[in-house]
């Protein structure tokens, strides 16, 4: 292990840790945001995927209050949209799309917003249908929750890509 390690800084191969690049942030809180859809529950989905997020990469420390934070995220889940993407030849209905939207904003304690590109806060993904209704609904939340994650990625890639500037 230790030949490896020597190895690779030999390389010119360093590991980064994000909190030395982040300046004087080291909190970050999540406001669970608005929820503006149909959906019951997404925006709770969508808190517990960011927050998830945050604490898997380490980058920052996570808080339940606002006030107390380096930066707070909090904004909406505008509504979700399903089309059906394919149909049978008897036009049953073989898959759907769903797509996630969200609007987000994130400032530092100071009032001075973070940028969050629009087109890195949606995003659409197809799900199968079946005959079973029951079936169809938990394959709809599931590629919802997938989709909370992948939008939760690049958050917490456009926050710490902003922050390490």
């Amino acid at each position: 292990m230790g030949l490896g390690l020597a190895v690779l800084a030999g390389c010119g191969y360093r590991f980064v840790r994000h909190e030395r690049a982040l300046g004087e942030v080291r909190t970050l809180a999540i406001r669970t945001p608005q929820n503006e859809s149909y959906e019951p529950g997404i925006e709770f989905v969508v808190a517990q995927a960011m927050r998830d997020e945050v604490l898997r990469r380490g980058a920052l420390s996570l808080l339940e209050l606002p006030r107390a934070a380096d930066v707070v995220v909090s904004g909406r889940v505008l509504p979700v949209e399903t089309i059906r993407a394919a149909v049978s030849s008897v036009v049953l209905a073989l898959e759907y799309e769903v797509t996630l939207r969200l609007e987000l904003d994130a400032r530092r304690r100071d009032g001075t917003r973070i940028p969050l590109e629009a087109r890195l806060l949606f995003e659409t993904e197809r799900y199968l249908a079946s005959a079973d209704v029951e079936a169809t609904r938990k394959n709809r939340s599931e590629a919802l929750r997938r989709l909370a994650r992948l939008l939760a990625g690049r958050v917490n890639d456009a926050l710490l890509e902003s922050l390490e500037r």
